[in-house]
């Protein structure tokens, strides 16, 4: 197995590609195995740069900006797993690549479990950081917890894009706080990190673009927290990887416990010292895991 570490002759390259009546952005590097990255919330393309560097000797890494994030195009209203999913099975049939592997956590994850479900065909593997799942059940709504995940029905109201977008200076402080809050070493986003993103999220129409994700989600979130839980959907017996951060405010280690109900094909590891954002807290470790998982299903024969 080579080494892993930054790569830095080769540069992300970026297109624009049609997929599912719109115009979505994608960054993309290396060669090898297709891996797609699904980035989360307040996120785009940008988060998995330090682990593209990382993998592009070995894989060719495809990160796209979610529609509503980045510079894809914003949907008009809620628009959540299922539509995204059908986004990404267009992107991944433009691109002639496939099965592919997926590699996401927070809402991206959320996104390759419809995906999983619906189209396991296009899949060889799943790798996750720290998501939600439906093991997790009533307690992502417990009091001791919504200090934590007060932006969730923030998101959700017709007040927040519209309250936000009066000053370039209230995304700033929203979308700094937010990072450097959830982050467990500081040190992943610095004043140019921080910067880049801000940027992000000051273009016009990704707040709301990023808050369709929560509109669509809130009834099912809703369901799940209630004293009548629907049943849970069915197991995906897709090869999965999971590493847990152990130190992130917003979705806890300990919500791990029940990762087998849903994922009976795991492979399952603690990632300490790391926060929200595993892949840019920890790139080398994160490169690795990926690449450790990926090179197994590799040796297997890749096959969905």
């Amino acid at each position: 197995m080579s080494s892993i570490g930054p790569v830095t002759p080769r540069a992300v390259q970026h297109s624009t590609v049609v997929a599912h009546g719109a115009n979505l952005h994608v960054a993309r590097i290396g060669r090898g195995r297709p891996l797609l990255l699904l980035h989360g919330w307040p996120e785009f393309w940008l988060t998995w740069e330090p682990v593209m560097t990382r993998l592009a000797d070995r894989f060719d890494l495809i990160a796209p900006d979610l529609r509503g994030f980045g510079t894809s195009d914003k949907p008009d209203g809620p628009f959540g797993p299922n539509e995204q999913t059908e986004d990404l099975v267009a992107l991944i049939d433009a691109l002639g690549v496939g099965p592919v592997g997926i590699v996401s956590h927070d809402v991206g994850a959320t996104i390759t479990q419809t995906l999983a479900r619906r189209h396991p065909d296009r899949i060889a593997g799943l790798f996750f950081f720290n998501f939600m799942y439906p093991g997790i059940g009533t307690r992502a709504t417990a009091p001791s917890h919504l200090q934590h995940v007060w932006h969730t029905w923030f998101n959700q109201s017709d007040l927040a894009p519209e309250l936000l977008a009066t000053s370039p200076e209230a995304v700033r402080r929203f979308i700094t706080f937010l990072l450097r809050r959830w982050a467990h070493r500081a040190e992943a986003f610095d004043d140019a990190t921080i910067e880049a993103f801000v940027a992000n999220f000051q273009a016009p129409g990704n707040l709301a673009g990023g808050f369709a994700h929560y509109r669509a989600v809130a009834a099912q979130r809703r369901a799940e927290a209630s004293e009548n839980p629907p049943p849970p959907p069915p197991p995906i017996p897709l090869p999965t990887s999971v590493r847990w951060a152990q130190c992130d405010p917003t979705l806890p280690a300990e919500w791990s416990d029940r990762l087998g109900e849903t994922f009976p094909d795991l492979d399952y590891a603690p990632f300490p010292d790391a926060g929200h954002f595993p892949h840019r807290e920890q790139p080398d470790r994160a490169a690795a895991a990926i690449a450790a998982f990926f090179d197994r299903l590799d040796a297997q024969g890749w096959q969905a």
